[in-house]
This record gives structure tokens, C-alpha cells and sequence, in this order.
């Protein structure tokens, strides 16, 4: 049996949670390529505006599963606007049909401004003088009103609906034991803890609870299916691998971004490429962003409510788990080590759901790029969507972060909320 609070990682390990958290929050409007994409239209316009605000935040709000949250009450209240004009979906956030003249310019900057002028005051002048700009681009007149009384109508009822959390309840830690996950300690001894741990718990877009898509959770401790997990990653997740490739080390530390930054940033491309229009962006951004953070709050629930130890502690700690194929090594360490439980993979919560609803609405076989924080000017080529799900779920056991039942599970989940998602409100009116 541990001892209270027994993981403790020396100083390297402990530092290494802490700059995953900075580097998972942090995000520099003028690096790589989403400074140089195309701004085919309003929609993309403040989907960047957006990304870079909710990045450039505290972790609370910034860190990767919160700040799906807050991309979604952007680009949910933009979608709510623009459908309303046109009403070529099931109404989402208002009700009745919008004047079909109205400006959709004026509805998309008025909507995102309202919600992010509400959530973060302290960004009021950087985004007053974006929303100035792009009014001032419209012409005056009232369907130039129409498109302004939509778009706060969106906004309004979007803030309405409380899903930023940050204020709000936090699911407790899990309980002490083998299979239980702990927060490692500083130098100090002060516990590394989630900085968004709210999300467990916040209010979903589009599904009808946080705990909708339960995965079917860890293995048994004891089962032959766990040992097999764990032997996996004890040997390719190690940081000093003998038996990992350059190229498979190389794409451990390449998915280590925001993935906000990173599906946004691509259906940006993808929009200019193909030349969409305010209301098939409207549409992408919409489906991306709330398809990805409901993803993210079933995950977070889910993480929380298994509290699964991560590779780390259970590789360290194996003579506690009661299976005899496993074996402990005291000094084994990650690449990354994030600071909160395995089961399922955030990253594969928010990535199969990104990228399952970029190959709806662009079907699979749609070449794209992913670029990353942590090799500027690197582009990495796919030719198809679910390409990028199958490396992320390897990339994770890698980079020694999950077990591979917590990147399936956490990719089924993903794909899961998109297929609702479609299913409940981007069905087209007839």
C-alpha cells in the first residue's frame, strides 16, 4: 500500500508537469502558420481572434480541455446567428428565424465579440477595436442592424447557459490506492494539480449530460489485457527507450500543442482552400468546436470518475498491483506528464472528435497538414482524416502518457459526440 501522496518524481519529472501545463496553455498569435492563414471571411476571421484570445489566458481557461469550452461558446454562438439568418439547420440558440437579408457580417462579429468582451473583460480593447474594424467594414442600414440584434441575440443566449465553469464545483481526487491516480509534488512539495478541472463538471453543448459517452474504463489490475497495456508502454513510453524509433520519438514530442490551436488552425486552411462561404464556415467551426468540447467534458468526467493512475506511477509501482507480469521500475519516467488521471486520452477525446467531424464535412480521403509548437515551421502531411487519429493514439504510448486502452477508449468517445452531434442539429431542414 502507497504511502499518502507517495508519487513523488524528482525535480525533473515534476518540472516536466509544469511545463506540459505552459505548453499546453501558452499559444503566440504570431507563430507559424496560423499567423500566415487565409482569412476568407468573418467566420474565420474571429475563429483566429477567438483561438488567440482563449490562448493567450491563465490555464484555467487556456488549458487544453477548457479551452474547447470557451471556442465553442464562440463559434456556437456564431453558428446560432448565421443559421438563424438562414435556417438551413435545426435552430441552435435562437428560436426564431432571423430577417434572411440580414448582415451575416454583422451577425458573426457581433456574436463572437459579445461572448468574448463578456468572458474576458481584461481583452475589452484588443477586441472592441477588431469588432470596430469589422463593423466599420459593413455598410450602414438596417439589415446592417438585422445581422447586429441577431448576433448579440446568439451571444446572449449562449452566456445564458453557464458552461464557462471556472467559478463552479470540481470533481474531488481520486481515493489513495494501486490503480489510483496522484498528483506528483514539486521540489516544494506542493501538489502539480489540473488546471481546468471544472470541465468534469461544466455544462455540455449539444449532449445531454457530462457523463453521456462513458468509456468502458480501465482494465482490471489483474487482467492479462492491463499487463499487455502496461508492458507496452513500459517499453516505448520510457524517456531513454531502447527499442523506440527517432521517427516514433520525434512524433511523441510533434502532438504536444494545444489542440485547440491545432484543429482550428487546420479547418482555417481548409476553409481558405476550398473557398467556403460565411455560412459553410459558420457550419465547420460550429461542428468542430461544440463537437470537441462536449468531447471534452465527457472525458473530463470520465477521467475523474475512474481516477486511473497514469503509466508513471503504475510502472513504479507495480509490486502493488497484483498481476505477476508485471514488473516495477523505480526510476522509469515519460517524456510529458500531465497533470491529471490516464483514462480515457484527452488528446484522442479532442482529436478523434476534430478530426471525425473535418471528415464530415469534408469527407476522409481530404489531404491536410498539422503544425506544431514544438517544431515551428514543420508541417506533418496526412492524406486522410482518420490517418492523424491512428498516430495520435500511438503517439500517446510513445511519449509514455496512456495506456493504449486509454487512447481507444478516449477516440471512440470523441467519435461518439460527433455522430450525436450530427445526428441532433446539423441535419439539414427539410
Amino acid at each position: 500500500m502507497r504511502s499518502p501522496r507517495s508519487i513523488r518524481a524528482v525535480g525533473a519529472i515534476a518540472a516536466a508537469a509544469l511545463v506540459f501545463v505552459a505548453a499546453a496553455a501558452g499559444y503566440s498569435p504570431k507563430s507559424g502558420d496560423v499567423a500566415r492563414a487565409a482569412l476568407p471571411n468573418e467566420v474565420s476571421k474571429w475563429n483566429e481572434i477567438a483561438q488567440n484570445t482563449v490562448l493567450a489566458q491563465a490555464p484555467n481557461a487556456s488549458a487544453p480541455p477548457a479551452a474547447f469550452v470557451f471556442m465553442a461558446m464562440v463559434q456556437g454562438s456564431v453558428y446560432g446567428a448565421v443559421n438563424a439568418i438562414d435556417r438551413e439547420h435545426r435552430p441552435y440558440l435562437v428560436m426564431e428565424r432571423a430577417d434572411p437579408d440580414a448582415s451575416k457580417e454583422a451577425a458573426v462579429a457581433t456574436a463572437a465579440f459579445r461572448v468574448l468582451d463578456t468572458v474576458f473583460p481584461a481583452q475589452h480593447a484588443a477586441l472592441q477595436a477588431a469588432y470596430d474594424g469589422s463593423l466599420g467594414a459593413i455598410p450602414d442600414g438596417p439589415m446592417k442592424d438585422a445581422g447586429i440584434a441577431v448576433g448579440a441575440e446568439a451571444a446572449t443566449a449562449m452566456l445564458a447557459e453557464g458552461h464557462d465553469g471556472r467559478s463552479g464545483p470540481i470533481p474531488p481526487l481520486p481515493p489513495q490506492g494501486p490503480g489510483f491516480w496522484e498528483p506528483l509534488l514539486t521540489g516544494g512539495g506542493v501538489p502539480i494539480l489540473d488546471p481546468s478541472p471544472w470541465v468534469a463538471l461544466a455544462e455540455p453543448f449539444l449532449v445531454k449530460s457530462s457523463s453521456q459517452f462513458r468509456t468502458d474504463g480501465p482494465y482490471a489490475l489483474t487482467s492479462d489485457e492491463y499487463a499487455a497495456d502496461f508492458n507496452e508502454v513500459k517499453a516505448l513510453g520510457d524517456v531513454d527507450s531502447a527499442v523506440r524509433t527517432a521517427e516514433q520519438t520525434h512524433i511523441a514530442i510533434f502532438w504536444q500543442s494545444n489542440p485547440a490551436a491545432t484543429w482550428n488552425s487546420v479547418a482555417r486552411r481548409l476553409a481558405g482552400e476550398q473557398e467556403l462561404d460565411i455560412t459553410e464556415s459558420a457550419v465547420l467551426f460550429g461542428l468542430l468546436n461544440l463537437s470537441a468540447a462536449d468531447a471534452s467534458i465527457n472525458c473530463w468526467n470520465d477521467k475523474y470518475h475512474y481516477g486511473f493512475w497514469r503509466p508513471i506511477a503504475a510502472i513504479r509501482e507495480a509490486d502493488t498491483d497484483g498481476n505477476p507480469a508485471t514488473e516495477p521500475d523505480p526510476t522509469w519516467a515519460p517524456f510529458f506528464l500531465p497533470p491529471y488521471p490516464d483514462h480515457p486520452s484527452g488528446a484522442n477525446c479532442f482529436g478523434a472528435s476534430s478530426l471525425s467531424a473535418l471528415k464530415a464535412y469534408f469527407g476522409d480521403e481530404t489531404p491536410f497538414y498539422v503544425t506544431s509548437a514544438q517544431f515551428p515551421g514543420e508541417q506533418r502531411p496526412f492524406e486522410r482524416f482518420s490517418d492523424a487519429i491512428s498516430e495520435i493514439i500511438e503517439a500517446r504510448i510513445w511519449g509514455g502518457l496512456h495506456f493504449r486502452n486509454a487512447d481507444v477508449q478516449g477516440a471512440t468517445l470523441g467519435k461518439q459526440v460527433v455522430r450525436y452531434a450530427k445526428l441532433h442539429y446539423f441535419q439539414p431542414m427539410n
